[in-house]
């Protein structure tokens, strides 16, 4: 390894916008103690994976990047690999055993010590000795503050606000509170220098993220919570959209409701997580919710905030779920018509209560039944969609799009970044491309409805 002070790093953040968070603040520590992000991976003398472990398709993730970046040690410059976040967490003892390749196993609860555990082990390799130790796990209970530095990556325009960390509910499917340990939350006047940083560098959407925001503040008995973060947030000169994300719906105040359809920079989009209908399967994952409490409140959500955009989660094959209480959700979510329905086959994960449940559903009725559901939520989508056509939106522009420069894609403020699909821009009117900026706010007709996007023109 060069005795250069500033050594070269890639880095690959896998998982949710709150692992995303943590790979943020990773890397601003990083580069603040003189490394240097690079984009080739080849180049790098240092490789860090910040990985995710919530379900299989996730660990399987994981794994194949990791094994793939360990070609770098023999093809490229890397002399560290470093696996970091949920999956050395959750496992640990394991992948000292079964991955050789990585020098240093970093957990959720220590990442904030990422150059301390780099420097170490550098001198090792710098003596030419093994390095001492190659896992750093214990009980999470950090959390970053505005003092730590955070490399922002992502569209300039849109950032995420991590308010807490951790998570008390103890639902039977969920490896989470495992991995990311009890509620830590930060205050609300740290929150708000973060965000008030975030919109001085020209954020203008804010994406507020928990394991569940309703937890927010709970280990001080809510002397602080999420009715009193909000208001304050709004004061913020420069951010234009506020959003929600994992706000659970058993703990969903009437104030709440209220700050929500008040505040004009709170978009009207919920991203709230229901997981299932059937009142026996819900009371098996130990939710706190039942169908009547359920339907109650999307009743009052839609009387109380006109044109409200909810997007959900719904598990499919969960241990005993019959065919009728298969049949009982699908009913329901059309009852419910909500706008965005994100689908998961039940993922059977050890150290959980729901694995050790009897009748696992069969992997092949997972399969059918999730199919079963993504065609209804894809009907379900474009009928609510053709009701747009003619209509003129605000939309906030990410770009040109993927599947042609021809096309300018955005948003409206109903759609949240990666997970809701665009807005189409294929006629600009009398704006010229080169005037059209990421970040810029357009008036768009929408012309034409596809399942989960639309096709528009400026006006």
């Amino acid at each position: 390894m060069s005795n250069n002070p500033k050594s070269l790093l890639y880095f690959v953040s896998l998982g949710c916008p709150k692992n995303l968070v943590d790979s943020q603040v990773m890397l601003g520590l990083l580069q603040r103690d003189r490394y240097i992000i690079t984009q080739k991976r080849e180049d790098a003398e240092v490789i860090i994976v910040n990985t995710c472990s919530f379900i299989e398709t996730s660990k399987e993730e994981s794994i194949e990047i990791i094994l793939e970046l360990a070609e770098m040690k023999q093809t490229g410059s890397c002399r560290l690999l470093v696996a970091s976040g949920c999956l050395p967490q959750r496992y640990s003892k394991e992948l000292e055993n079964e991955m050789p390749e990585v020098d240093l196993f970093v957990g959720t609860g220590q990442y904030h010590r990422i150059t301390e555990f780099l420097d170490s082990a550098r001198k090792s390799l710098e003596r030419g000795d093994p390095v001492p130790r190659r896992s750093y796990i214990d009980q999470p209970a950090f959390i970053h503050t505005e003092k730590d530095p955070r490399l922002h990556t992502g569209p300039s325009y849109s950032a995420f606000l991590k308010i807490s960390e951790g998570c008390n509910r103890r639902c039977s499917f969920c490896i989470i509170p495992k991995l990311r340990g009890n509620v830590r939350s930060r205050t609300v006047a740290s929150l708000v220098e973060e965000a008030t940083g975030m919109a001085k560098n020209g954020v203008r959407e804010l994406n507020l993220v928990a394991q569940d925001l309703t937890e927010y503040g709970m280990e001080w008995k809510y002397r602080e919570r999420l009715e009193t973060l909000l208001p304050e947030l709004c004061k913020i000169d420069g951010i234009e959209w506020i959003r929600l994300h994992y706000v659970y719906p058993d703990d969903f105040s009437d104030e709440l409701i209220s700050i929500i359809a008040s505040e004009p920079k709170i978009v009207k989009y919920l991203d709230m997580p229901i997981q299932h209908t059937a009142d026996r399967l819900l009371k098996a994952m130990n939710r706190k919710l039942t169908k009547a409490r359920l339907f109650g409140l999307v009743t009052k959500l839609r009387e109380s905030i006109p044109d409200l955009v909810i997007r959900t989660s719904i598990i499919v094959g969960l241990p005993g779920e019959t065919e009728g209480e298969f049949k009982e959700l699908c009913d329901d979510l059309i009852s419910l018509d909500l706008d965005h329905v994100g689908l998961f086959r039940y993922s059977q994960e050890e150290g959980t209560p729901a694995a050790e449940m009897k009748d696992q559903v069969k992997p092949a009725a997972k399969r059918r039944r999730l199919k079963i559901l993504d065609d209804l939520a894809r009907k379900q989508s474009l009928k609510r969609h053709q009701k747009l056509v003619g209509k003129t939106v605000s939309v906030l522009v990410e770009g040109p799009s993927p599947e042609s420069d021809l096309l300018i894609q955005g948003r409206t403020a109903g759609q949240a970044q990666e997970i809701d699909g665009h807005v189409l821009i294929n006629d600009l009117g009398t704006r010229n491309v080169s005037d059209i900026h990421p970040g810029d706010v357009l008036q768009v007709e929408i012309t034409e409805a596809l399942p989960y996007d639309w096709i528009g023109r400026v006006v």
